[in-house]
């Protein structure tokens, strides 16, 4: 299944997991310092529905914020 949403778009995104170790200033510590740095990946949240097209129905990958912003019509 493709990660990327029929009507707007949406794709995968790339980004970082941070670790940090120590204890923060404001908690008496000597500040937070980065031990290392991953790579990942935001996935958009894609839900396969039932979609009408066309006086159709199709099934289509569609993100929840067109969803929820009414850019489909439910079959």
């Amino acid at each position: 299944m493709s990660k990327v949403c029929d009507i707007c778009g949406k794709g995968v995104r790339p980004g970082n997991r941070i670790v940090r170790h120590g204890l923060a200033k404001k908690k008496g510590g000597v500040g937070l310092h980065t031990t290392g740095i991953n790579a990942r990946r935001f996935l958009p949240n894609l839900q396969r529905i039932r979609v009408r097209v066309n006086g159709g129905t199709q099934t289509r990958n569609v993100c929840t914020s067109c969803i929820k912003a009414g850019k489909i019509v439910k079959a």
